[in-house]
């Protein structure tokens, strides 16, 4: 969980590491440059990624995107396939009423 942590707070400080991600969730940032976990808005782009169907490239698809979670406490939106877009996941997290998103 430590590593977890470490790892989502660079990934959050240094922005999108690369075009197609495995995991991807949502955030909402109440100011001060503070950013929140949002379990309710990664549910829901989660589900919408899962039923996007755009086209044929990687990120129009995401037939495996599944909702998981880290003991409880960290919900994410998970692609075995790495079908998950950071532009397309970040377009639906702000759908369901988050301020940003986190893909890695």
């Amino acid at each position: 969980m430590k590593q977890l942590a470490a790892f989502l707070i660079t990934a959050l400080a240094t922005g999108t590491l690369a075009d197609l991600h495995y995991t991807g969730l949502c955030y909402d940032s109440p100011g001060s440059g503070v950013k929140v976990f949002n379990k309710a808005a990664t549910e829901t782009a989660c589900t919408y990624y899962k039923n996007r169907n755009t086209g044929s490239k990687q990120w129009d698809q995401c037939p495996d995107c599944t909702l998981l979670n880290d003991q409880s406490l960290l919900y994410y939106c998970k692609s075995e396939g790495q079908h998950i877009g950071g532009d397309e996941l970040n377009y639906y997290c702000g759908l369901a009423g988050a301020d940003g998103s986190l893909a890695w």
